[in-house]
């Protein structure tokens, strides 16, 4: 089922199923498990570079305050996804930039010219998902960037399964013609 909000810990006391409020220190293991996985999902909803470490506390931070608010049967990714989305929603609304581009990881290379190629891909497919509803701009960023299957997305984003797979292949179908319409209509 997945990582769960309320971790085993035979060390403390426990509730009636053997688990215990997450307390700071589980917190803090949490950020470190989830950091990338969070810093990911808020890159690809649109929040600008310049403020995503922010947005990756804003998630956590309503992680620990709303913690005794969550259901504890869930998946901890798609809890942390969804205070993910509701901060993207946030940080877009306040910064608004011409230009969001997250940031490419620099590889170990000579060769400038896979530096700008890396960019220039990058810049593509950030116009691409700036260019997506955000209906499918969600299914698609958790299924081809994520890797998440469809059904687990459609129940994390409370819609049918035939919806998101709907979803999913519209935004792929748009993704196919920005990369065509990039490519001078070659493909």
């Amino acid at each position: 089922m997945g990582t769960v909000l309320r971790l085993h810990d035979r060390t403390r006391g426990s509730d009636a199923a053997g688990c215990a409020p997450v307390e700071e220190e589980d917190l803090a293991v949490l950020y470190a498990a989830h950091h990338e996985f969070v810093w990911r999902v808020l890159s690809n909803l649109g929040v600008p570079a310049a403020v995503i470490e922010d947005a990756v506390q804003d998630v956590f931070l309503v992680l620990h305050r709303r913690r005794d608010e969550f259901d504890a049967r869930g998946s901890l990714r798609g809890l942390l996804f969804g205070i993910a989305r509701r901060v993207a929603r946030q940080h877009r609304r306040v910064a608004a930039r011409p230009q969001r581009l997250a940031p490419v990881p620099e590889l170990a290379t000579d060769d400038p010219a896979d530096v700008v190629a890396r960019r220039q891909a990058a810049a593509i497919v950030t116009a691409f998902l700036d260019e997506l509803d955000e209906d499918k701009r969600i299914v698609f960023v958790l299924a081809d960037v994520e890797g998440m299957p469809v059904p687990e997305i459609a129940e994390l984003v409370g819609i049918k399964l035939n919806t998101a797979y709907s979803r999913l292949r519209a935004a792929r179908q748009q993704f196919r013609t920005a990369i065509s319409r990039h490519h001078g209509g070659g493909r």
